[in-house]
């Protein structure tokens, strides 16, 4: 059976549905649809995005603040279960994980913290310290045990806003970044380990180390219209379903956010 998997995040969904970006949704051949930054609960969408006819929707959205992160899943494939966020209080509450158990896999669609503005000293002069930095670290850590645990029982598929460019290959001016958060030190090293584990970038797994594919562009300066990107949305899976793999790829054509779609192909 070929599955066909899709990771989007919108940034925004109720701005997004209401684009004819959306159509992109509509026309989709994909099983499942991941999106990330919905910024909203279901009740305030249109009932044609939050149920759409021959999908089965997931949510996950922040309560501690409106109109903030959040994710979404939309399968055409039976599932087993689903769960929202991570067991540790502590990383709960901002809607930035679905856990979907399929018969195959365990599937997750993250999205996970980014590293937030940088720290001022007294004088007002940046520290080189990002606020959410060690928070979006034990986010990390939190998850990789969960995804361990609950690999002891079938693969794992997880996708999403990683908010980290792993490697210089992976954003379009990686010395000027070395010092920002999405590029730093500790966030490559965690994907540096989380790879050694045995989680496959699909996309590289595929494609080698094609250059200039990006899958995030800021909206400033006309970076999308330059390719000056990152590539900070992926999929891994663990290794034993590195024999299912048949494609992956990056939907740049797509717009209607600053992200574009990403995407999986599996025989399982």
């Amino acid at each position: 059976m070929l599955l066909k998997l899709v990771s989007w995040n919108v940034n925004g969904l109720r701005a997004v549905s209401a684009k004819a970006e959306w159509d992109w949704f509509t026309q989709t051949d994909a099983d499942v649809v991941a999106l990330q930054e919905t910024k909203a609960h279901p009740e305030q969408l249109d009932e044609t995005v939050r149920e759409p006819a021959g999908w089965e929707s997931c949510w996950s959205s922040s309560v501690v603040k409106k109109g903030y992160s959040g994710v979404a899943v939309y399968s055409r494939t039976p599932f087993l279960n689903s769960s929202a966020e991570l067991p540790q209080p502590e990383f709960q509450g901002e809607g930035r994980l679905l856990h979907l158990e399929y018969p195959a896999f365990h599937f997750f669609n993250g999205y996970f913290p980014n590293g937030g503005a940088e720290e001022l000293d007294e004088n007002g002069k940046p520290t080189g310290a990002f606020k959410r930095v060690p928070y979006k670290m034990g986010y990390f850590e939190a998850f990789l045990a969960y995804a361990e645990e609950c690999r002891k029982t079938k693969p794992i598929v997880v996708c999403g806003d990683f908010n980290i460019a792993h490697r210089p290959i992976d954003l379009a001016r990686p010395k000027p970044n070395e010092k920002n958060t999405g590029f730093l030190p500790e966030e490559r090293a965690f994907l540096d380990r989380f790879t050694a584990m045995g989680y496959v970038d699909t996309f590289r797994h595929v494609h080698g180390d094609a250059p200039e594919k990006y899958s995030w562009w800021s909206y400033k300066s006309r970076a999308r219209e330059k390719n000056i990107g990152w590539r900070i949305d992926y999929f891994f899976v663990s290794q034993e379903l590195v024999p299912a793999i048949r494609d992956a790829w990056i939907e740049n054509d797509v717009y209607g956010s600053d992200h574009c779609p990403v995407g999986l192909s599996l025989e399982v």
